[in-house]
């Protein structure tokens, strides 16, 4: 399990602000949005769809807001234009980071995050400068503990069901997917087992140590601080940190 994908658990598992919450509302009210209007607005034939509104029904999000970010997909509702854009850059001790924007207002957003990279010891960078080390895959993330059968033979059902790959790290074992597989094999394995986090992301094929308490301290504020923008819809990035250093830093 990646540093990152860790640090984002610990901080997912805290009581959530009613600040956090309209946060989080607002980014899911996106992703279903711009899944409305690539795909259509029915959930049953369109995969992107019909994860973004399981993400927003998995944090109680009202199913009017559901159904009211759909309409503004398909155009039955008035909204202002999203874009989609990809950021990339790098924070502290060299740890590449790349963000999922979804904006109405591109020149705006791209002040706002080239300030958020340099205020944090950080740069945003070029198209380019860090995406060939990230490959965009189906993750999903399930708890050891919930595994009621052989772990071996939990990981042949995910590869039979159409997994690319299985790894048993600490106390989460994770399923890597194409992101065409990914519904099926979501789906398979719910059938099985309580997943603890599932998602379309951008996985980093290496990653930087950070052992370094200090070093630590000011990637994770550099994280964060993209992670709060309002146009911000998932920060990836390659940084490892030691358990014993993330527990210090919560």
């Amino acid at each position: 399990m990646s540093g990152h994908s860790k640090w984002s658990t610990i901080k997912h598992k805290k009581a959530k602000t009613d600040e956090k919450r309209g946060k989080e509302y607002t980014k899911l009210a996106k992703e279903i949005i711009l899944a409305a209007r690539s795909g259509g607005g029915d959930p049953d034939s369109n995969s992107k769809l019909k994860l973004a509104v399981q993400n927003a029904k998995a944090v109680n999000m009202p199913n009017e807001n559901i159904a009211r970010a759909i309409k503004k997909g398909t155009g039955e509702v008035e909204s202002d234009m999203i874009e989609e854009i990809i950021y990339e850059g790098y924070a502290p001790g060299g740890v590449a980071v790349m963000l999922d924007i979804a904006t109405d207002n591109r020149n705006r957003t791209a002040s706002d995050i080239r300030h958020l990279f340099s205020k944090n010891n950080g740069n945003l960078g070029e198209n380019g400068c860090v995406a060939y080390m990230f490959d965009r895959v189906g993750l999903i993330e399930i708890k050891r503990e919930n595994i009621k059968v052989d772990v071996e033979e939990f990981m042949l059902q995910a590869i039979e069901a159409g997994a690319d790959d299985v790894k048993e790290d600490d106390d989460i074992v994770e399923i890597i997917t194409s992101p065409d597989n990914f519904m099926a094999v979501k789906e398979a394995m719910e059938k099985e087992v309580a997943l603890e986090e599932a998602g379309i992301v951008m996985l980093a094929g290496t990653s930087v140590e950070i052992n370094d308490e200090a070093m630590a301290a000011k990637v994770l504020k550099l994280i964060d601080a993209l992670e709060d923008h309002d146009d911000v819809q998932n920060v990836y990035a390659n940084f490892s940190i030691p358990d014993e250093i993330l527990e210090k830093l919560m």
